[in-house]
């Protein structure tokens, strides 16, 4: 998988060294073809659309030498607004609008798009309609949303899923939520903060590696309620929360 995600690097950027030529030809001569034929053999990219795929899911598939190309849209929008490209991907992000589409950010972050194949309404439905088409004929996705430098639109949350601190601060619990799952000590988190003047998470741990870490620590317990509330298991966690939240902004 090192030489397959190098290679794939090597490819983006134009350094191609011949070693790793000879490298890369070998791993897919051994271990990418074999997977490759369990898709058929002539896949060259998958179209992911819906929940978003992992980017060590995406780096996967890409060092195997089958991309998968993320994109987004809505039924409204018969159904494509953006997408990468097979030269122009990046993991994390939906891509960049589609010919003839048009994209921008509202103020409080949600996803207008304006173009040929938003819809003109729903049927016999006017006050639905007026609820997300403005009078500028934008549609209001519902969605929040930014892009980076490079134009790539990135979905942040739901509209619906935003709520406000205490302090009037607009905050997208699911980015920070999907961070602390990175930890393999937790098993389940949701952020709580509407109306409260600080952020509060209630974690569900992962049982089986939160035991497997007390036994390798000495940590006496009989059943899991005595781990969580021993304080080495606080610390634990703590420490990690602490290094996952280290970039968000206070």
């Amino acid at each position: 998988m090192s030489v397959g995600k190098e290679s794939a690097h090597a490819k983006r950027t134009g350094a191609f060294s011949p070693a790793l030529r000879i490298q890369h030809t070998l791993a897919d001569r051994l271990v990418f073809s074999k997977l490759k034929r369990k898709t058929g053999g002539r896949i060259r990219f998958f179209v992911s659309g819906g929940a978003a795929p992992s980017r060590e899911l995406g780096e996967f598939f890409e060092a195997v030498g089958v991309l998968i190309i993320e994109g987004y849209g809505l039924t409204e929008t018969a159904p494509v607004l953006t997408a990468n490209r097979l030269d122009d991907f990046k993991y994390g992000t939906v891509g960049k609008p589609i010919p003839g589409v048009n994209i921008k950010i509202a103020e409080d972050g949600e996803i207008l798009a304006k173009g040929p194949n938003v819809m003109k309404g729903y049927h016999n439905n006017p006050e639905a309609t007026a609820e997300v088409i403005d009078k500028e004929g934008w549609l209001h996705t519902g969605d929040v949303g930014m892009f980076d430098l490079q134009g790539h639109l990135m979905i942040t949350d739901r509209k619906k899923h935003l709520f406000v601190s205490s302090g009037g601060k607009n905050i997208a619990p699911q980015p920070i939520e999907s961070l602390f799952l990175h930890s393999k000590y937790i098993d389940q988190v949701v952020l709580i903060g509407d109306g409260r003047m600080f952020l509060a998470a209630l974690v569900v741990p992962e049982s089986e590696r939160l035991r497997e870490y007390a036994v390798r620590h000495g940590i006496s317990f009989s059943m899991g309620s005595d781990l969580i509330r021993a304080p080495e298991v606080r610390k634990l966690y703590e420490k990690e929360i602490q290094h996952l939240q280290k970039d968000l902004p206070t």
